[in-house]
């Protein structure tokens, strides 16, 4: 093959850890194949590279529409917010003016309460007077009544009523004795009457106290009630300042979103960059694009040499001759054979001084020397058999092999006539014995294409005698012909 991607286990997990705290970027591995065509790499590339474009691309395309829905989401949740705000404020303002308004009512309030405590204090020091007065009299009348129940009392003691005749005297004297129990009960009554004006007295003090601490909480409940009325002003004005201050925050609060997170900055530009990492991993490494090429020239030539040198050097016929077409035949072979390894010798020598890349020197040796060997024995064995149009079939036949072996472009891009050629060119199966001999060694391609070359030689061989026993005459008759015509 000429390259693959392989596609990892983790790959759709990796894909969708940007839904997680720890995004990581998928990878592709991009298997490239460096010795199989020096053209067909660079078709992979290209292929490769597309599909690692269109994959980035479409997962970029799945990530903007999720976040988009995402933000569409949060748009409304923040239109919403913004209307419950909205609403907030107006209820504030209104409930702000109901606070300034109460605050005005509590100040007026304020000031009633401190004249009716002043009054209430003049009505209790008033009372407290008139207390301490009724305190008095009241001693009066209890000393008052002390005297009178004394004197009632020595009066008594004095007389017996039961020796006053009846009469206004003895009136005088029962009504003496009941002045004296008045007068007792006068003078008890005093005594009550001088403890309930020590406690209204008293009442009077703690009433006065009252009216006092009234005056000062009615006080502190307007000033209260102003800070509360600026209280909400402030409040007003900094809910619209924190809304400002806020939407200011929003900057600084994405700055340190990564960092509230755990996501790495870095980390997530690069998946936002390239969600899918495409690494390549060459396969036989070429160090130049010569080194490329040069298995398909290499062939080349000696296809080449062979017909120059079959064209050089006559096969022969054995018509006028005391030898066979089969003794004529083998006769010259080997000449043709010592020809072409001596053409390989060369080649090899060639490769060395450019600096081709040689992986394998012992096997690529043997290798150019056996497609040497071979192509030598297939032009050899077409001319010696029908001659002079041997020559031509030879040529038709490197024609052909240019472009339906492979060797530059990658045969599948080739015309269809050139495809089904393909598999039955000699020169196919040389580039690859030698592209693996020099370029690294896949024994399951080298081994099929090395018994197809000895499978041609053989037949070739065989062939070759059969026909040369057939038409050994008519071939030389031909070329005589072609002589006289003065044409070659």
């Amino acid at each position: 093959y000429y390259a693959g991607i392989v596609i990892p286990k983790n790959l759709s997990d990796n894909i969708v850890s940007i839904t997680g705290d720890n995004p990581q970027q998928a990878k592709l591995e991009y298997v490239v194949n460096m010795k199989t065509n020096p053209v067909a790499t660079k078709l992979t590339d290209s292929g490769a590279n597309a599909v690692y474009t269109s994959l980035n691309a479409k997962i970029v395309e799945i990530i903007d529409i999720a976040a988009y829905q995402k933000l569409g989401e949060l748009q409304a949740g923040l239109a919403e917010g913004a209307k419950k705000l909205a609403n907030g404020g107006k209820q504030l303002q209104a409930g702000n003016a109901k606070v300034q308004a109460g605050a005005s009512q509590v100040k007026n309030g304020e000031s009633q309460v401190k004249d009716g405590a002043n009054q209430v204090k003049s009505g209790a020091s008033a009372l407290n007077d008139g207390a301490s007065q009724l305190k008095q009299g009241s001693d009066q009348l209890s000393d008052g009544a002390s005297q009178v129940e004394k004197g009632s009392e020595e009066l008594s003691a004095a007389v017996d009523p039961s020796l006053i005749p009846d009469g206004p005297i003895k009136d005088y004297a029962e009504g003496n004795s009941k002045l004296a129990d008045g007068s007792s009960q006068v003078a008890e009554g005093g005594k009550q009457l001088a403890n309930g004006a020590n406690q209204l007295a008293d009442g009077g003090s703690q009433l006065a106290n009252g009216t006092v601490q009234v005056a000062e909480g009615s006080s502190k409940l307007a000033e209260g009630s102003v800070s509360l009325a600026s209280g909400a002003s402030l409040l007003s004005n900094g809910a619209t300042n924190a809304l400002f201050a806020a939407s200011s925050s929003l900057g600084s609060t994405a700055d340190t979103l990564g960092g509230i997170t755990g996501i790495d900055e870095d980390t997530l530009g690069d998946y936002f960059l390239s969600p899918v990492e495409l690494e390549r991993n060459e396969l036989f490494p070429v160090n130049s694009y010569g080194s490329d090429v040069s298995p398909f020239y290499l062939v080349l030539s000696m296809w080449v040499g062979a017909v120059i040198t079959c064209v050089m050097l006559k096969p022969g016929t054995s018509q006028g001759t005391k030898y066979s077409p089969f003794e004529m035949y083998f006769g010259k072979l080997l000449t043709y054979i010592i020809m072409s390894i001596l053409q390989a010798c060369v080649t090899i020598m060639g490769c060395y001084l450019l600096g081709i890349q040689i992986v394998n020197p012992i096997l690529f040796i043997a290798s150019c020397i056996l497609v040497s060997m071979i192509f030598m024995i297939l032009i050899y064995s077409i001319i010696s058999a029908i001659g002079t149009v041997g020559k031509a079939i030879g040529v038709i036949l490197l024609v052909l092999q240019i472009s339906a072996t492979g060797g530059v472009y990658p045969i599948q891009i080739m015309h269809p006539f050139f495809r089904a050629l393909y598999p039955y060119m000699p020169m196919t199966y040389g580039i690859t014995l030698i592209r693996e001999a020099q370029l690294g060694v896949v024994w399951s391609n080298y081994i099929p294409a090395l018994i197809i070359l000895l499978a041609i030689g053989c037949l070739t061989i065989t062939a070759a005698v059969i026909i040369k026993e057939k038409l050994d005459k008519p071939s030389h008759y031909f070329e005589e012909k072609l002589e006289e015509s003065g044409l070659f």
